[in-house]
């Protein structure tokens, strides 16, 4: 993947970033986009440190023309565009007759709309230089199956299968390819967040939270770590020629078999 450009939404920590660290280690140039400017400029300016080339992008992946932007900039400043990673999510988490409107439009901001936006901003420019490129969203177990507590970000995660199999469909003849990543609980700063909320939501502890609702179906007992998630990224983009396109990877330990 040497010489080849990236842009990585939602990579100033967890997921995003194991991506950035590992996508740059393989020769990418990256552009580190985030909400967060400041958190952002650190991974790359960790990455140059490391000999690597990256920039920060900040972005709001629910504004079209923060997202436009920031896809030209990391065109000029980096050289094109062959990979983009959808990666950018938050977890609000309540019981479906309680959730709150406003925070299922956040939910859907985020996910669904971000989603469709990076891809739609990414596509328009693979399918314009005639190069073709890779879109890897990052979408979830919960893309295939659900949990209690989380019904607007399993109907987001379930809607990112939908438009990566169209994306493609209609990218293929262009070169365009793209996958959906699921991994399982990955203990980051966001899943931290989450064990207190349900603990409290559930009425049970935060041991129980881990043992009986997040890893309970797992085989092995093992949360999925970042590392697996960003190999498995890396192993979507390096699929140039397209076979697995439109394909969703299932990291969970044996939660999901589908």
């Amino acid at each position: 993947m040497t010489g080849k450009t990236v842009l990585i939404t939602g990579a100033a920590a967890g997921l995003g970033k194991a991506c950035a660290d590992l996508l740059a280690g393989e020769g990418m140039a990256v552009a580190v986009a985030d909400i967060d400017g400041k958190g952002a400029e650190e991974t790359a300016r960790a990455i140059r440190a490391g000999g690597g080339r990256a920039i920060a992008v900040t972005m709001d992946v629910s504004d079209e023309a923060a997202v436009n932007a920031g896809v030209e900039r990391c065109i000029r400043e980096l050289g094109g565009l062959d990979a983009l990673v959808s990666n950018a999510g938050v977890q609000i988490v309540h019981p479906f007759e309680d959730y709150p409107f406003a925070d299922w439009q956040k939910m859907l901001r985020i996910h669904a709309d971000g989603a469709f936006l990076c891809s739609k901003a990414a596509y328009a420019h693979m399918k314009r230089t005639g190069r073709g490129g890779q879109i890897v969203f990052m979408g979830s177990v919960h893309s295939h199956d659900v949990s209690p507590l989380k019904a607007a970000y399993c109907f987001a995660k379930h809607g990112i299968l939908g438009l990566c199999r169209v994306i493609a469909k209609e990218g293929a003849p262009h070169g365009i390819h793209a996958y959906t990543v699921c991994p399982g609980f990955v203990r980051t700063a966001l899943v931290e967040k989450q064990i207190p909320e349900q603990a409290l939501e559930l009425g049970i502890s935060e041991e129980e939270v881990v043992r009986n609702v997040m890893l309970k179906n797992t085989a092995d007992g093992k949360f999925t770590t970042a590392g697996e998630v960003a190999s498995a990224v890396a192993f979507a983009i390096k699929d140039s020629g397209g076979a697995m396109t439109g394909q969703s990877f299932i990291l969970s330990h044996g939660w999901c078999m589908k």
